[in-house]
């Protein structure tokens, strides 16, 4: 039972001891330190756009820390990952128990019923490991599942409410993957801040509150527990209320106490299958079968060279790593560091690699277990060098179309849309181990299918829905057992004598690439620290139109980029970046003001 009360928020906040540590502003930035303390005083208005509402932009300052940094879109899971890290546990310790906080109190964007990427450093012996923890598809799906009677595809909104949408979710298994061989504490211990905070409660912030009167997602309205959870007697949560989740505390204490087997084979697992087989809304085919036979695969990251730094990421199903390498990589021989950040010309430039990056993915990218996918020529110095003289200083290209890399086959484009509910988590421990994982359950709010007080994804809307044009295949179409293909991008970045540079990643959707492409391009070409280049305004191309960021200073630009011939869109983008730099003072960190997000540090 879902139980709420009106309280004054700023007060309610103080009263939960949610915040612990305070920010003591020195010149341009702040220090977190334990120490010094009695309340951290944080900004309840942040922004969250793209779908999510606008709530207004922060003035977010560098932290800077010595000993270990955590970085999340939410106070609370800020928290619980400090107070892991304040225990002794490392890094993978700390993500597990902010994601299931996150879960909690961002339950929009990510969670236990969807997926994850973890890039992990293992700073002892400099060795970096990818977990995918990709959702798949069921056992029974074909091509033709998001396909009408006539052939045609559904529209992507009518494929996205309901059990249709549902794949295996794979954050737990990548958690227990993850703990077995980089945690520290015992693996129940990581659940009981979640645990506590979803026995008493937390307060709904501003930006949940938003979300909830915009109505993106019909499902919430549609489907009796979600919306029963969000909107109590038939009215919704309003920032301030105290919101209590009883069933989600029970399951994670299942799980805390008898392991991960519960959610894919036992009492939690048949709650989920039966709850997309007989969904009120386009019944999916997960079986028990699929639950159990989940498993995580361990990748190698996908790097390249960068002006003598080392940019790595996720590599397939994600194309995110490839995409933020090539756009790099493209950009290399123009120097953007003589340009200004959000100079006309370097806007310019950034798009025309942008382009040429969403139009390699859009052909070539889709789950390597199924699908040839170049990778290695996709990021070879040779074919980028070639790419990037597609790229005119004066005059927008246009769309641009797809090269050939070394070892490409012949596939139709893909138009799988990305929607941009999703959150990123950034820490490193005491031992410098490092943690880059960006979570999601795709649009906001999935499937809206809720299970025991956590929400189901409806990741399998980012296969193309029509899994043939033009009589070519699609990469990325619907397979039995596939992995989706994503746009997350969690990317780490070292230098030339292999230490630890930068963690960085957003939410997003598609948009993702660019945001991190665009944060990595701040701090290394133009040296500014990771906050510095969170609040850079944003700009996005992905092969269609220019976008810039609503209410900041490239909207300047619009005319002269149409003198280009670029078409210019005006809009808010909701980026959430969260990235933490490796300097020789110590740890620097950042948190987008464009949400909630927080660094806490010691």
């Amino acid at each position: 039972m879902t139980f709420y009360k009106k309280q004054l928020f700023t007060k309610v906040l103080l009263s939960t001891a949610l915040l612990s540590t305070t920010l003591v502003a020195t010149s341009s930035h702040a220090i977190v330190n334990e120490a010094s303390i009695t309340t951290i005083t944080t900004t309840v208005h942040r922004e969250a756009r793209e779908p999510e509402a606008a709530t207004g932009l922060a003035k977010n300052k560098a932290v800077y820390g010595k000993k270990f940094m955590v970085v999340a879109a939410n106070p609370y899971a800020s928290k619980a990952g400090y107070s892991i890290l304040k225990q002794g546990g490392s890094a993978v310790d700390a993500a597990i128990a902010t994601e299931l906080v996150l879960n909690l109190v961002e339950l929009q964007s990510s969670g236990i019923g969807g997926g994850t990427f973890v890039l992990h450093w293992d700073n002892q012996h400099h060795k970096m490991v990818a977990f995918d923890g990709r959702e798949t598809a069921p056992a029974k799906a074909t091509s033709s599942l998001f396909l009408k009677a006539n052939g045609k595809p559904l529209k992507w909104i009518d494929a996205v409410v309901g059990g249709r949408s549902v794949g295996v979710p794979g954050l737990l298994a990548t958690f227990k993957k993850a703990h077995d061989q980089y945690g520290k504490l015992p693996w129940a211990t990581l659940f009981e801040p979640a645990i506590k905070l979803a026995e008493n409660g937390f307060v709904v912030s501003p930006r949940l509150e938003k979300l909830l009167g915009m109505n993106f997602n019909p499902g919430i309205h549609k489907l009796p527990e979600i919306k029963h959870y969000l909107f109590p007697n038939g009215k919704p949560l309003k920032a301030g209320d105290i919101l209590v989740n009883k069933k989600l505390a029970n399951a994670y204490r299942s799980i805390a106490k008898e392991g991960i087997d519960v959610f894919y084979k036992g009492w939690l697992a048949k709650k989920i299958v039966a709850k997309v087989q007989h969904s009120a809304i386009a019944p999916g085919l997960l079986s028990m079968q699929d639950m159990a036979a989940y498993s995580v695969p361990q990748r190698k990251p996908i790097c390249a060279h960068y002006h003598g730094y080392n940019l790595c990421g996720m590599p397939p199903s994600s194309s995110g790593g490839i995409a933020v390498i090539q756009i790099l990589k493209q950009l290399e021989a123009f120097n953007l560091s003589q340009y200004q950040p959000n100079s006309l010309e370097a806007v310019h430039l950034f798009t025309q690699s942008s382009r040429l990056a969403f139009a390699d993915r859009d052909r070539y990218l889709a789950d390597t277990d199924f699908v040839s996918v170049p990778m290695n020529g996709l990021v070879a110095d040779d074919y980028l060098a070639k790419r990037a003289k597609l790229i005119n200083i004066n005059v927008d290209m246009g769309k641009a179309f797809a090269g050939t890399p070394q070892g490409a086959l012949v596939q139709a484009d893909d138009n799988a849309i990305e929607r941009p509910s999703t959150s990123h988590i950034s820490i490193i421990d005491a031992q410098g181990n490092a943690v880059s994982m960006t979570s999601s359950i795709e649009n906001g709010f999935g499937s809206a299918l809720m299970v025991e007080g956590f929400i189901l994804n409806n990741q399998l809307t980012d296969f193309s829905l029509d899994p043939k044009r033009n009589g070519k295949w699609v990469a990325n179409r619907v397979e039995a057992n596939k992995r989706p293909r994503s746009s997350m991008a969690p990317m780490m970045v070292f230098n030339a004598d292999n230490t630890l540079k930068l963690l960085v990643g957003s939410p997003g959707g598609s948009r993702i690439i660019d945001y991190v492409a665009q944060t990595i391009i701040g701090v290394l070409d133009w040296h500014l620290d990771p906050q510095e280049a969170i609040n850079l305004p944003k700009v996005t191309n992905r092969n269609y139109i220019t976008t810039l960021e609503k209410g900041t200073s490239v909207e300047l630009l619009k005319s002269a980029l149409e003198a280009k011939g670029h078409h210019v869109q005006i809009r808010d983008l909701n980026s959430g970046i969260h990235a933490i730099e490796v300097t020789k003072q110590g740890l620097v960190g950042g948190a987008d003001p464009r949400r909630e997000g927080l660094v806490l540090t010691q």
